[in-house]
């Protein structure tokens, strides 16, 4: 919302300069987005009539002009403008005159007494960009034909003005007019608010054309009203062209610049439509499917059942609260028009703009709701200034007038103000500023009528609950936090004073049988993994191809076609964010992320919290240390393990979709499956462009957070023996199912058992492979003797010998 505030100290003039008034605005919650000067800095330029213009006698191009600027004798100044002609009145900078910079002159100048040519110019006539008011013009810049002479420039055309921006928040539509800026500004500043100048014109034509509107519910209230014999050729006087132009609006013709205008003064829109180009009456309904409509910026539009508009008995005639349509449009030779000015519920307008491309001013404040109760009044008003600028006869208003928005009372507890905004407002406070913003109200508790001024002492005992009643203006207002929000801003949020929370701290209670994500993120990092957090939503295509999952929970309003389904594992996320890096020359990536997946199981949505890491490239930053050796499934795994420590892992081969079938596993814990690990596809790997594997896993972040409670035990003073046994095995037989064995024979003085050599070739026959354990004993009471030692390795061997190995020798 753009405004000048000389318009705006016609409405409210409080005492206080154009930057204190932006920044109570902002405080207020009206965000004053710029503050500028309606022109450049120049002074001495006055209003002159050109009396006499003779031919320069040294120069063809430059003419001597006697020129009067309002004192007894008038100045001569030469001028070489082609426009340049005997009574016209021009802008005259007179000696001692500061001229503003312009593309020509980047520093400004001063005009001084100067001779052209054996001739004395006394001053110079401008154009417009000399003043610094255009960037181009084509000479003198004209004034109008009744501009005062003598008087300054800036004066007459209130070049001292400054243009407010306002970036209002959608619950702020009552301040989409210069009404609701005034009255938002008196209850601001306690200045007075001077009323609207609405006088009722007579009806003089009983003629009334009429009205039926088919949706009640999406426009509650319609008036029109004809208006005949007006002048629609008639200039538009130059104080409202200021006032629109200052606002960001083009002058058009005079009928419809006083539509805008009442727009921009009451927040009203309104439409004229040429009453010789209607058939029959109004209609108020929803389009019909296939129905089309060319707009007034000639941008064809179809429309559907979605769309309200404003029709007559033969065709659509505009889009309801958007934009009229062409070919009932005024023009300058409009002699009767019909003006229209209705209450749209917002709920029927909103999103219908944007769906055609389009964005206007009309759609802005409908969107966000009009006061339906200055409906009427700016059809008045309207009909007032057509009257006085085009002429013509009014007729008296159709109205069509259904069930309106109700306003329904707000009870307000002072004790909640108190609770809320942590200040003290006494009764007599809060009714002020509820008086101030013109809201409605009554007390359970007598209040002096009227309330007394602040600092006079006057108050009400106890806690007084209001029942406030918000007006047409104001559609935000429906719960008690609301008012107590308005009232925060009238008190001036930089009255409340920055108090120190005072509450009661406890430690809330930690369990050690889990530990903080924190934890296991620190452990990553120092790993040298980099988190990410990615969307929550993926590709579906991502989510069958590297999840396998052709039932991914979709979104009913997804905000990308790629971001169409939730996911179901993080594999997308990572792999994305690998891609991203990859692109960017990153040779060596270490991603993880912690989130929900979701997933649907028997047709009910369930959310589980996963962590999930991806590693790329080599296994250590470049360095003369070692050599450079490429990331595999091992150093992930060991990763993994480290995580759970001490927790033991199980490795069990198994297929995944995103993973290469004869590298990948599924991860167990505690005899549940918690999770994957494995290189990724072959098939993805030439997919996603990358050169090499990368190694991916998730687990269950349940499961990696708990943890067991350190247990103490005695510290064994006798030295372990180590034991070594060699078997030969088949090669179908896995190292986890001899290691399984062994540990569940729970085998007396045995504290460890490691693999620690795996051999085929030369002295091992094909089809065997050799495997080389290494056997701790201990007693924490004891030396071990030779024969107690040899028993327990005899236990051993027989165990690996149930499943076929045979010992080596």
């Amino acid at each position: 919302m753009k405004f000048s505030e000389n318009w705006l100290r016609t409405w409210v003039n409080p005492e206080m300069p154009s930057e204190a008034l932006g920044h109570l605005l902002t405080m207020a919650g009206l965000e004053v987005e710029a503050l500028e000067a309606v022109a450049p800095a120049f002074n001495n330029v006055v209003v002159a009539e050109v009396l006499e213009v003779v031919k320069h006698p040294n120069a063809d191009r430059l003419n001597v002009c006697q020129v009067n600027v309002g004192e007894a004798q008038p100045l001569t100044i030469v001028c070489g403008a082609a426009n340049v002609a005997v009574g016209v009145k021009v802008p005259c900078a007179r000696i001692g005159a500061l001229l503003p910079p312009n593309s020509e002159n980047e520093k400004g100048f001063a005009i001084k007494q100067a001779k052209v040519r054996n001739v004395e110019s006394f001053g110079m006539l401008c154009s417009a960009k000399e003043l610094g008011l255009a960037e181009e013009s084509q000479g003198l810049w004209l004034l109008p034909s009744d501009a005062p002479v003598g008087k300054t420039l800036r004066e007459y055309l209130e070049l001292d003005d400054k243009l407010f921006t306002l970036k209002l928040t959608p619950n702020r539509s009552d301040c989409s007019g210069m009404l609701g800026i005034a009255r938002e500004v008196a209850a601001l500043t306690g200045s007075a608010l001077k009323p609207l100048d609405l006088q009722i014109q007579p009806v003089i034509l009983s003629e009334q054309l009429p009205v039926h509107v088919a949706d009640a519910q999406a426009c509650p209230l319609y008036c029109g009203r004809l208006v005949r014999g007006v002048n629609a050729a008639a200039p538009t006087p130059a104080w409202m062209l200021r006032r629109l132009e200052r606002s960001g609006l083009r002058g058009i013709s005079a009928v419809v610049d006083i539509t805008n205008y009442v727009m921009l003064e009451m927040g009203q829109p309104l439409h004229a439509f040429d009453l010789a180009q209607l058939t029959g009456g109004i209609t108020v309904r929803r389009a019909r499917n296939g129905e089309a409509l060319t707009l007034l910026n000639e941008q064809a539009v179809k429309l559907d059942e979605e769309v309200l508009v404003i029709a007559d008995d033969a065709r659509v005639l505009a889009l309801a609260g958007i934009m009229g349509g062409q070919g009932s449009g005024v023009e300058t030779t409009t002699q009767d028009v019909f003006v229209e000015s209705a209450f749209f519920h917002p709920d029927a307008i909103a999103g219908k703009a944007r769906r055609f491309g389009l964005a206007t001013d009309s759609s802005f404040r409908f969107e966000r709701g009009v006061d339906f109760a200055a409906t009427r009044q700016a059809l008045e008003r309207a009909t007032q200034l057509l009257l006085e600028i085009c002429g013509g006869s009014a007729g008296a208003i159709s109205e069509v007038r259904n069930q309106l928005p109700e306003r329904v009372a707000i009870t307000l507890r002072r004790s909640r103000v108190a609770r809320v905004l942590g200040i003290a407002l006494d009764n007599i406070q809060i009714a002020d500023l509820l008086t101030r913003l013109q809201f409605e109200f009554t007390a359970n508790s007598p209040l002096p009528n009227p309330l007394p001024q602040a600092g006079e002492g006057a108050n009400v005992k106890g806690d007084v609950d209001f029942c406030v009643t918000p007006p047409s203006f104001r559609f935000d207002l429906s719960i008690e936090a609301d008012l107590i929000e308005e009232l925060a801003r009238l008190h001036g949020y930089d009255n409340i004073p920055a108090l120190a929370p005072q509450a009661a701290l406890t430690i809330l209670p930690y369990s050690e049988l889990q530990r903080p994500l924190a934890r296991i993120q620190q452990m990553l990092v120092a790993r040298g993994y980099q988190e990410i957090v990615s969307y929550a939503f993926v590709d579906e295509q991502v989510e069958r191809e590297l999840c396998g999952n052709d039932k991914a929970v979709a979104l009913q309003n997804p905000i990308a076609s790629n971001l169409a389904v939730m996911r179901s594992s993080l594999i997308g996320g990572l792999v994305g964010a690998l891609r991203f890096n990859l692109n960017r020359n990153q040779a060596r990536v270490r991603l993880f992320e912690a989130g929900a997946c979701f997933a649907r199981v028997n047709d009910e949505y369930v959310q589980s919290q996963r962590l999930s890491g991806l590693a790329y490239g080599a296994t250590q930053p470049e360095q003369w240390g070692t050599a450079a050796k490429p990331v595999d499934f091992y150093d992930v795994k060991a990763d993994v393990e480290a995580l759970f420590a001490p927790q033991v892992l199980r490795f069990v081969a198994a297929v995944h979709p995103a993973l290469h079938p004869g590298r990948s596993a599924q991860i167990f814990c505690g005899g549940q499956m918690i999770g994957w690990i494995g290189e990724l596809h072959p098939q993805w790997q030439q997919q996603y462009d990358m050169v090499q594997a990368a190694v991916w896993f998730e687990v269950e972040l349940g499961a990696l957070l708990q943890t067991a409670v350190p247990r103490m035990s005695e510290i064994a003073k006798f030295l372990p023996v180590r034991r070594d046994l060699a078997v030969l095995v088949d090669e179908a037989v896995t190292l986890q199912t001899l290691l399984d064995a062994m540990q569940q024979a729970d085998v007396p003085y045995v504290q460890e058992i490691a693999l620690f050599d795996v051999y085929r070739g030369k002295g091992v026959e094909q089809g065997k492979k050799s495997l080389a354990f290494r056997v701790l004993l201990q007693d924490t009471k004891k030396t071990l003797t030779d024969s107690e030692i040899e028993s327990s390795i005899a236990l051993l061997v027989d165990v690996m010998q149930q499943h076929g190995a045979q010992m080596r020798m």
